[in-house]
């Protein structure tokens, strides 16, 4: 039996852009940039097909579209992919926060996984929120849902500050 082949091509620009866009710039302001276009979105957008929504200060939703590349071994999109998306749309929620200057990593994550996503489930709305805004570290909420507003998985994220080299 001859398993079906698909192929995917994809392409990105030079993340160097995306760090060259991002100076002088609020985490507010960035975004703005990211969602008007001024600004590339960074390679793991397109690879993960996802892309901002809507935003306000601490606050993002993305919109994802889950894919048969996306798979594991057991028909569903991989936990990882879930992960990653709900880790942007949390970090661009604690982006939204940054002054100028001030950056921000991702400290620690943590995922459940509530239902399985596939191509079937449609697109999808991430969203981040922001609980806590300190002066070194910001906790965050995420939660993923499909189009009919059912919860798939949900995190809490918390991030650490730092100045801009």
């Amino acid at each position: 039996m001859d398993p079906k082949i698909n192929s995917r091509t994809h392409t990105w620009s030079d993340p160097r852009s995306l760090a060259e866009g991002r100076a002088g710039l609020t985490g507010l302001e960035f975004m703005a940039a990211l969602r008007d276009g001024t600004v590339d979105y960074p390679p793991s957008c397109g690879t993960l097909e996802f892309q901002i929504t809507e935003f306000s200060e601490g606050s993002m939703t993305l919109s994802a579209t889950p894919a048969e590349y996306q798979y594991n071994a057991f028909g569903s999109v991989h936990g990882g992919v879930v992960s990653t998306w709900l880790d942007s749309a949390m970090g661009y929620a604690i982006q939204t926060t940054l002054a100028l200057g001030e950056r921000f990593t991702t400290l620690d994550l943590n995922v459940r996984f509530i239902r399985p996503v596939t191509a079937e489930t449609g697109i999808v709305l991430v969203t981040g929120l922001v609980e806590h805004r300190g002066r070194r570290t910001s906790t965050a909420q995420g939660e993923l849902r499909d189009d009919r507003g059912k919860l798939l998985a949900s995190a809490t994220t918390t991030g650490i500050m730092f100045d801009a080299p």
